[in-house]
């Protein structure tokens, strides 16, 4: 009879170590899985965040194709606006021509606006470092500091983004008097 009872021990100690090895199994399985799912969520958040990436690649890429042509129509922009700025309206030998260069400047606008090429020409507005270039200060009490007094060139931007700042004067304030010697002594 004790035999039997150290028999049924054995095969309890025998079974209850079984179950163990049996649950730790499980276990590492289960945490294996676990982390394979992980893995697999990781991935495909990763292919997603790829194709996302790669579309908006693609729709820059879209959006600023003309940036550099738009660059190298500027030039041409500016100097038919020069050739109006500097020609007479009453001279009747250039009015032909003016007209010409009027038509032409308005045809070349328009089509720049259909591809999303504004101009910023901004007499009068505060300074935006973003989008102007000051070339020069200047000052001026009729006006507030830090606006733009003159604009050289005109900037443009393409779908927002900045082509070519404009150049510009901005306005300061006027400095105090400086005494003069005279004052001083």
């Amino acid at each position: 009879m004790a035999d039997e009872q150290l028999n049924e021990k054995d095969l309890n100690v025998e079974e209850t170590g079984a179950g163990n090895a049996a649950d730790t199994r499980v276990l590492e399985l289960e945490e294996q899985l676990a982390a394979a799912k992980d893995q697999a969520l990781r991935a495909v958040a990763d292919l997603q965040n790829v194709r996302r990436r790669a579309e908006q690649d693609v729709e820059k890429a879209h959006k600023f194709a003309l940036e550099k042509f738009s660059s190298d129509l500027l030039p041409v922009i500016d100097s038919l606006e020069l050739a109006l700025a500097h020609s007479s309206a009453e001279d009747e030998h250039v009015k032909q021509i003016r007209e010409g260069v009027e038509l032409t400047l308005k045809m070349f606008q328009d089509t720049l606006k259909r591809y999303n090429l504004e101009a910023v020409d901004p007499h009068g507005q505060p300074f935006n470092p973003e989008h102007h270039q000051a070339m020069a200060m200047q000052e001026n009490a009729e006006v507030e500091p830090n606006s733009v007094l003159n604009v050289f060139q005109k900037g443009y931007l393409l779908n927002g983004r900045l082509l070519r700042p404009a150049m510009v004067v901005v306005s300061k304030a006027p400095s105090a008097a400086q005494p003069s010697i005279n004052e001083k002594a």
